[in-house]
């Protein structure tokens, strides 16, 4: 992995949590916000919906504006586990603005179909238009890594 491991958490995440995580080798924070906690996927319920925003800090509670606009990755669907694991820390919880979430959040099967964030399918893609599926911790680190031109990890 390249994301380290910060604060271990059995605290669920809450809609408008804004979370921090780091890369190894890198002093910087960075940081995401929890959208929704119903998103479905296929057969899997209660997805958490997530923005990774291109927005870092040297302290972790010295949190950068968050634009939806300025997304590290797109929007993409997880579980509990990154804080579970303790890649994912939450630092405050915040109330949404009208301008913070998309009107519309856009993934695309293997399929080449696209749906929204409760499987409803959508005539054509939106952007910014993630993959659909469940996204673990690995694959959020991976989605990241590349994003920030890190070699993926191994293990």
């Amino acid at each position: 992995m390249n994301m380290k491991v910060l604060k271990k958490s059995r605290s669920h995440p809450k809609v408008g949590d804004i979370f921090t995580f780091q890369m190894k080798n890198d002093d910087r924070f960075f940081f995401g916000r929890v959208v929704c906690k119903d998103a479905k996927e296929g057969p899997f319920e209660k997805l958490i919906l997530i923005y990774v925003y291109n927005s870092s800090s040297k302290e972790k509670n010295t949190i950068p504006e968050l634009n939806k606009k300025n997304l590290l990755i797109p929007p993409l669907m997880t579980n509990s586990l990154p804080w579970t694991r303790g890649y994912f820390e939450t630092i405050t919880n915040r109330p949404f603005d009208n301008n913070d979430v998309f009107e519309k959040h856009c993934f695309r099967d293997i399929r080449g179909r696209y749906f929204d964030e409760y499987n409803n399918p959508l005539d054509k893609a939106y952007e910014p238009c993630g993959e659909g599926g469940v996204n673990s911790f690995r694959t959020i680190d991976d989605e990241v890594s590349e994003a920030l031109g890190i070699p993926l990890s191994e293990d």
